[in-house]
Protein backbone atom coordinates (compact mmCIF):
# COMPACT_ATOMS: atom_id res chain seq x y z
CA UNK A 1 0.00 0.00 0.00
CA UNK A 2 1.37 3.41 -0.99
CA UNK A 3 1.71 5.83 1.91
CA UNK A 4 -0.76 8.70 1.40
CA UNK A 5 0.54 12.25 1.13
CA UNK A 6 -0.48 14.43 4.06
CA UNK A 7 -1.38 18.12 3.77
CA UNK A 8 -2.93 20.74 6.04
CA UNK A 9 -6.08 22.58 5.05
CA UNK A 10 -7.10 25.84 6.70
CA UNK A 11 -10.75 26.19 7.69
CA UNK A 12 -11.35 29.97 7.81
CA UNK A 13 -11.88 31.34 11.32
CA UNK A 14 -12.01 27.82 12.73
CA UNK A 15 -8.64 26.05 12.52
CA UNK A 16 -6.88 23.49 10.38
CA UNK A 17 -7.47 19.88 9.44
CA UNK A 18 -5.32 17.14 7.95
CA UNK A 19 -6.08 15.75 4.50
CA UNK A 20 -4.56 12.58 3.02
CA UNK A 21 -4.10 12.02 -0.71
CA UNK A 22 -4.17 8.43 -1.97
CA UNK A 23 -2.73 8.52 -5.49
CA UNK A 24 -4.45 6.42 -8.14
CA UNK A 25 -2.65 3.33 -9.39
CA UNK A 26 -3.16 4.49 -12.98
CA UNK A 27 -3.35 7.99 -14.51
CA UNK A 28 -6.56 9.29 -12.91
CA UNK A 29 -9.57 10.68 -14.70
CA UNK A 30 -11.40 11.50 -11.46
CA UNK A 31 -10.81 12.53 -7.86
CA UNK A 32 -13.04 11.49 -4.96
CA UNK A 33 -13.06 13.55 -1.76
CA UNK A 34 -14.21 11.16 0.97
CA UNK A 35 -15.36 12.07 4.50
CA UNK A 36 -15.50 9.86 7.57
CA UNK A 37 -18.55 9.14 9.72
CA UNK A 38 -19.44 10.70 13.08
CA UNK A 39 -17.76 8.11 15.29
CA UNK A 40 -14.54 7.57 13.36
CA UNK A 41 -11.81 9.56 11.62
CA UNK A 42 -9.83 9.30 8.41
CA UNK A 43 -7.42 6.83 10.04
CA UNK A 44 -10.18 4.31 10.73
CA UNK A 45 -9.54 0.98 9.02
CA UNK A 46 -12.75 1.22 6.98
CA UNK A 47 -11.86 4.66 5.60
CA UNK A 48 -8.33 3.53 4.79
CA UNK A 49 -9.67 0.34 3.22
CA UNK A 50 -12.03 2.24 0.97
CA UNK A 51 -9.51 4.93 0.07
CA UNK A 52 -6.80 2.44 -0.87
CA UNK A 53 -9.24 0.15 -2.66
CA UNK A 54 -10.74 2.93 -4.77
CA UNK A 55 -7.31 4.41 -5.54
CA UNK A 56 -6.09 0.99 -6.66
CA UNK A 57 -8.88 1.04 -9.24
CA UNK A 58 -7.79 4.30 -10.86
CA UNK A 59 -9.44 7.09 -8.85
CA UNK A 60 -7.47 9.64 -6.84
CA UNK A 61 -8.89 9.77 -3.30
CA UNK A 62 -8.57 12.54 -0.72
CA UNK A 63 -9.76 11.93 2.85
CA UNK A 64 -9.83 14.45 5.69
CA UNK A 65 -10.70 14.94 9.33
CA UNK A 66 -13.46 17.20 10.51
CA UNK A 67 -12.33 19.78 13.05
CA UNK A 68 -13.70 17.92 16.08
CA UNK A 69 -11.81 14.72 15.22
CA UNK A 70 -8.67 16.68 14.34
CA UNK A 71 -8.84 18.26 17.80
CA UNK A 72 -9.50 14.97 19.59
CA UNK A 73 -13.11 15.69 20.49
CA UNK A 74 -15.86 13.07 20.28
CA UNK A 75 -18.90 15.26 19.75
CA UNK A 76 -19.36 16.35 16.12
CA UNK A 77 -19.26 20.04 15.29
CA UNK A 78 -22.50 21.80 14.45
CA UNK A 79 -23.67 21.51 10.85
CA UNK A 80 -22.39 24.94 9.70
CA UNK A 81 -18.86 24.09 10.88
CA UNK A 82 -19.02 20.63 9.27
CA UNK A 83 -20.13 22.26 6.02
CA UNK A 84 -17.41 24.91 6.29
CA UNK A 85 -14.79 22.18 6.72
CA UNK A 86 -16.12 20.31 3.69
CA UNK A 87 -15.97 23.48 1.60
CA UNK A 88 -12.42 24.31 2.67
CA UNK A 89 -11.23 20.84 1.65
CA UNK A 90 -13.07 20.87 -1.69
CA UNK A 91 -11.62 24.30 -2.50
CA UNK A 92 -8.10 23.11 -1.65
CA UNK A 93 -8.48 19.95 -3.75
CA UNK A 94 -10.02 21.78 -6.71
CA UNK A 95 -7.10 24.22 -6.84
CA UNK A 96 -4.80 21.31 -7.70
CA UNK A 97 -7.01 19.56 -10.25
CA UNK A 98 -6.59 19.73 -14.03
CA UNK A 99 -9.54 21.35 -15.77
CA UNK A 100 -10.64 18.03 -17.29
CA UNK A 101 -10.51 16.04 -14.03
CA UNK A 102 -13.88 14.87 -12.70
CA UNK A 103 -14.52 15.83 -9.07
CA UNK A 104 -16.80 13.63 -6.93
CA UNK A 105 -17.60 14.01 -3.23
CA UNK A 106 -19.05 11.65 -0.68
CA UNK A 107 -18.62 9.96 2.63
CA UNK A 108 -19.70 7.51 5.25
CA UNK A 109 -22.92 8.27 7.14
CA UNK A 110 -22.64 11.82 8.58
CA UNK A 111 -19.75 12.70 6.26
CA UNK A 112 -21.87 11.87 3.22
CA UNK A 113 -24.96 13.56 4.65
CA UNK A 114 -23.09 16.84 5.16
CA UNK A 115 -21.68 16.59 1.63
CA UNK A 116 -25.21 16.12 0.31
CA UNK A 117 -26.34 19.25 2.16
CA UNK A 118 -23.64 21.38 0.52
CA UNK A 119 -24.23 19.80 -2.90
CA UNK A 120 -27.92 20.67 -2.53
CA UNK A 121 -27.10 24.35 -1.96
CA UNK A 122 -23.49 25.00 -3.02
CA UNK A 123 -21.85 28.31 -2.07
CA UNK A 124 -22.02 30.78 -4.96
CA UNK A 125 -18.83 30.92 -6.99
CA UNK A 126 -17.23 28.05 -5.08
CA UNK A 127 -15.44 24.93 -6.31
CA UNK A 128 -18.59 22.97 -5.55
CA UNK A 129 -19.81 23.94 -9.02
CA UNK A 130 -17.20 21.44 -10.31
CA UNK A 131 -18.70 18.54 -8.35
CA UNK A 132 -20.25 16.06 -10.77
CA UNK A 133 -21.27 13.20 -8.51
CA UNK A 134 -22.16 12.25 -4.93
CA UNK A 135 -21.30 8.94 -3.22
CA UNK A 136 -23.32 8.16 -0.09
CA UNK A 137 -21.98 5.26 1.99
CA UNK A 138 -24.71 4.33 4.44
CA UNK A 139 -26.98 7.38 4.42
CA UNK A 140 -28.39 8.11 7.93
CA UNK A 141 -32.03 8.52 6.94
CA UNK A 142 -33.09 8.89 10.58
CA UNK A 143 -31.70 8.12 14.06
CA UNK A 144 -32.08 4.44 15.01
CA UNK A 145 -35.56 3.75 16.33
CA UNK A 146 -36.84 7.20 15.34
CA UNK A 147 -38.19 6.84 11.78
CA UNK A 148 -40.21 10.07 12.04
CA UNK A 149 -37.04 12.18 12.36
CA UNK A 150 -36.17 12.13 8.67
CA UNK A 151 -33.08 13.86 7.29
CA UNK A 152 -34.46 14.34 3.81
CA UNK A 153 -35.63 17.95 3.37
CA UNK A 154 -32.60 18.98 1.28
CA UNK A 155 -32.36 15.89 -0.91
CA UNK A 156 -34.76 17.01 -3.72
CA UNK A 157 -32.49 20.01 -4.44
CA UNK A 158 -29.53 17.79 -5.41
CA UNK A 159 -28.87 17.97 -9.14
CA UNK A 160 -25.79 15.74 -9.56
CA UNK A 161 -26.00 11.93 -9.94
CA UNK A 162 -25.93 9.92 -6.72
CA UNK A 163 -24.51 6.51 -5.85
CA UNK A 164 -26.11 5.09 -2.70
CA UNK A 165 -24.24 2.21 -1.05
CA UNK A 166 -26.36 0.89 1.80
CA UNK A 167 -26.85 -2.12 4.04
CA UNK A 168 -30.28 -3.73 3.72
CA UNK A 169 -30.64 -3.95 7.53
CA UNK A 170 -29.18 -0.53 8.36
CA UNK A 171 -30.74 0.69 11.64
CA UNK A 172 -30.54 4.27 10.33
CA UNK A 173 -32.94 3.28 7.54
CA UNK A 174 -33.26 -0.22 6.05
CA UNK A 175 -33.75 -0.78 2.35
CA UNK A 176 -37.53 -0.70 2.46
CA UNK A 177 -37.40 2.80 4.01
CA UNK A 178 -34.55 4.41 2.15
CA UNK A 179 -35.11 3.17 -1.40
CA UNK A 180 -38.46 4.95 -1.92
CA UNK A 181 -36.95 8.23 -0.67
CA UNK A 182 -34.12 8.18 -3.20
CA UNK A 183 -36.26 6.81 -6.02
CA UNK A 184 -38.44 9.91 -5.71
CA UNK A 185 -35.55 12.34 -6.27
CA UNK A 186 -35.40 14.23 -9.58
CA UNK A 187 -31.74 13.32 -10.18
CA UNK A 188 -30.29 9.97 -11.27
CA UNK A 189 -29.67 7.58 -8.38
CA UNK A 190 -27.80 4.28 -8.64
CA UNK A 191 -27.77 1.71 -5.86
CA UNK A 192 -25.49 -0.92 -4.39
CA UNK A 193 -27.28 -2.69 -1.55
CA UNK A 194 -25.24 -4.90 0.76
CA UNK A 195 -27.37 -7.93 1.54
CA UNK A 196 -27.94 -8.15 5.32
CA UNK A 197 -25.41 -5.37 5.84
CA UNK A 198 -25.68 -3.04 8.83
CA UNK A 199 -24.79 0.66 9.03
CA UNK A 200 -21.08 -0.19 9.09
CA UNK A 201 -21.53 -2.65 6.20
CA UNK A 202 -21.00 -5.56 8.58
CA UNK A 203 -22.73 -8.78 7.52
CA UNK A 204 -23.52 -12.00 9.43
CA UNK A 205 -20.79 -14.65 9.54
CA UNK A 206 -23.23 -17.01 7.80
CA UNK A 207 -22.69 -15.07 4.57
CA UNK A 208 -19.10 -16.26 4.45
CA UNK A 209 -17.97 -12.66 3.81
CA UNK A 210 -15.32 -10.83 5.80
CA UNK A 211 -15.24 -7.06 6.34
CA UNK A 212 -12.31 -6.86 3.91
CA UNK A 213 -14.28 -8.70 1.23
CA UNK A 214 -17.26 -6.36 1.64
CA UNK A 215 -15.07 -3.24 1.46
CA UNK A 216 -13.32 -4.65 -1.61
CA UNK A 217 -16.67 -5.09 -3.35
CA UNK A 218 -17.75 -1.58 -2.34
CA UNK A 219 -14.47 -0.12 -3.63
CA UNK A 220 -14.99 -1.91 -6.93
CA UNK A 221 -18.53 -0.60 -7.27
CA UNK A 222 -17.65 2.99 -6.30
CA UNK A 223 -14.67 3.21 -8.65
CA UNK A 224 -16.66 1.64 -11.48
CA UNK A 225 -19.49 4.13 -10.97
CA UNK A 226 -17.15 7.13 -10.91
CA UNK A 227 -15.24 6.05 -14.00
CA UNK A 228 -18.20 4.61 -15.89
Amino acid sequence: MTTPQSTRVAVPRAGEVTALHYGAATPPRATLVLAHGAGTNQRHRSVIGLATGIAARGVDVVTFNFLYTEQGRRTPDRAPVLEQTWTAVVEAVAEQLPADRRLVVGGKSMGGRIASMVVAEPPAGSAWTRVSGLVLLGYPLHPPGKPAQLRTAHLPAIQVPILLVHGTRDAFGPREEIEPVFQALPTRVDYHFIDRGDHSFGVPKSTGLTDAMVLDAVSDHVAGWILG
